[in-house]
């Protein structure tokens, strides 16, 4: 994995563009699995996978598409691999994410449910949530 080509890519996406100093390095990338979508051989979009056995669950996170490749729908088309390998991969494990509060409508677009009350981190308003179990 082209790791500094990763990390610079979140890090002009969460750190420069949002304007929020945040510790990205988080000792979680290790133990993740990376998607990486590229356009024209170019980094376009990503997302983390992170399994946390323990709790039986896995979290999507980190989810950014570079500010020339939005409203393509390729925010759209990684969530859709990502579920389809947590369904694969992780398929008796609960799906959770932390989204910004602007995002929750898209989540929920993926049938996911707020989870927890909106809290600041790092200046920014998000909230937790849940893939939504139908029975």
């Amino acid at each position: 994995m082209p790791l500094y080509e990763l990390l610079r890519f979140r890090q002009a996406v969460f750190v420069v563009e949002q304007g929020c100093a945040y510790p990205d390095l988080d000792g979680r990338d290790q133990q993740a699995r990376h998607l990486m979508l590229r356009v024209a051989g170019e980094l376009a979009g990503c997302l983390r996978l992170i399994p946390f056995p323990e709790e039986n669950r896995v979290a999507i996170g980190r989810v950014a598409v570079a500010p020339e490749h939005r409203g393509r729908g390729l925010a759209r088309q990684m969530m859709q691999e990502a579920l389809a390998c947590c369904r694969r991969d992780y398929p008796d494990c609960r799906v959770t994410l932390t989204a910004q509060n602007y995002l929750v409508p898209f989540y929920e677009s993926f049938a996911f449910g707020v989870t927890s009350a909106s809290y600041d981190d790092y200046g920014l308003e998000h909230v937790e949530m849940a893939l939504v179990q139908v029975s």
